[in-house]
């Protein structure tokens, strides 16, 4: 009998190869490299732009541990949503009630812990609850009913923010018990030792250093095996290097002021598993499929309705992540809590290089909007700017990641 080899068996040689081939193929051209992925490549340079505006208008105050740390605490519930909203996009819909849904959920889960006295998890498994039945809401209408998720989710804007009136009968609640508040305000610190730092933290961004490095090159191997463009291999050290950098900075500051939040480990967590669900699982790829064609998406055999209901209840279930860490971070629940929620998420997701037309957009681009939009916020309060220039600020940045969006297309366009 003669046997058969598969696909990825019938050369070794070239499977062999590819890893010695990732050392030196690739274009070396740094202006090249910039130009061809232009829109990635934007946002990263505004956000070493931004960062560094700041250090030197206050003096290095804003890249001072106290305040990274305030960053991270004061800005990750918005970077949750952005998760969740940016799957939305890709999908091409849009969600304008994760505010009012931050709302509901923290108020459920402040009836049960503050008022009635449940254990904190209790509140907890509650929020995570209703927020996943509100996503089941809004996907029904949306992928059975057949109404456009802009119709659908303001109207849920309006119906979950008086369903939080109504559930706090118009006051707040606080405080939560202390485990509660450890949610949010918590910190990973002296598990491993350290004098004068956390080495705890130090150990989680060499580690997580290792896996961007380890993930990198099996992405540039994988890329040269299916004879796609790269760079050089020295410019792949030195991105790798300078990533590196950033991230042990960042986790140095961390340890020398009260160490690893745990709100970062659950962001952390978020980002990894979403990352891959979008980029490596077939409910990942229909997302795309969907938003960038859907009628080559439904001639495919996507079940177009299925997907978008389950779009809209993972936004329900990081909605409601976002109010847990968001009550915690407050210490109780607010008739008003979550007010606007929803533009910053959104804003995260176009600044992050999302399409305005859906099938474009990355997890990872959402964070690095979302921290555009966090140390921009940050810096000017840092600054003593008024508030109503903040916001004249964040809509022209706004409004600037959206024509850069549309002048990309176009260029595409004319350049076939």
């Amino acid at each position: 009998m003669k046997s058969t080899k598969s696909p990825s068996t019938a050369d070794p040689a070239a499977s062999e190869s590819a890893p010695a081939l990732a050392l030196h193929t690739g274009s070396s051209d740094p202006r090249q490299l910039i130009i061809r992925n232009l829109r990635q490549s934007g946002i990263y340079i505004a956000l070493v732009v931004i960062v560094a505006l700041f250090a030197i208008r206050t003096d290095g105050v804003s890249l001072s541990p106290g305040n990274i740390t305030n960053i991270v605490l004061q800005y990750s519930y918005i970077l949750v949503l952005a998760i969740g909203m940016v799957i939305v996009i890709v999908g091409g819909h849009i969600d304008l009630s994760v505010g009012s849904v931050v709302a509901l959920t923290g108020a459920v889960s402040a009836v049960l812990v503050i008022q009635q006295g449940h254990p904190w998890w209790v509140g907890v498994l509650a929020a995570l609850a209703v927020g996943i039945a509100v996503g089941a809401w809004h996907g029904f209408w949306v992928a059975y009913a057949g109404i456009p998720a802009f119709i659908v989710t303001l109207a849920g804007m309006l119906l979950f923010r008086g369903l939080t009136l109504r559930v706090l009968d118009n006051i707040s609640l606080s405080p939560f018990p202390a485990e509660y508040q450890r949610i949010a305000a918590g910190f990973l610190n002296g598990l491993l030792g350290g004098d004068g730092f956390d080495a705890f933290t130090l150990f989680i961004g060499a580690f997580a250093v290792a896996g961007y490095a380890v993930s990198g090159f099996r992405t540039r191997v994988a890329r040269i095996r299916y004879q796609q463009a790269v760079e050089s291999f020295p410019l792949f050290v030195a991105r790798v290097l300078l990533v590196g950098a950033v991230i042990m900075y960042f986790a140095w500051q961390l340890a020398h002021a009260r160490g690893l939040p745990i709100v970062l480990v659950i962001l952390a967590v978020l980002v990894l598993v979403y990352g891959l669900l979008t980029r490596r699982t077939v409910f990942g790829r229909q997302v795309y499929a969907i938003g960038g064609n859907l009628p080559a998406a439904m001639l495919s055999g996507v079940k177009v309705r299925t997907v978008n209901f389950w779009i809209f209840v993972n936004m329900g279930f990081l909605s409601a992540v976002a109010g847990i860490i968001y009550s915690s971070r407050s210490n109780g629940a607010q008739p008003a809590a979550g007010n606007m929620f929803e533009l910053d998420a959104i804003a995260a997701a176009f600044i992050g290089g999302a399409a305005v037309t859906g099938g474009v957009g990355t997890v990872v681009g959402a964070m690095v909007g979302g921290l555009i939009m966090a140390v921009m916020s940050n810096g000017m309060q840092l600054m003593n700017v008024d508030q109503s220039l903040q916001s004249v600020v964040k809509g022209l940045v706004l409004l600037v990641a959206v024509a850069f969006d549309v002048y990309n297309k176009r260029r595409a366009g004319t350049s076939r």
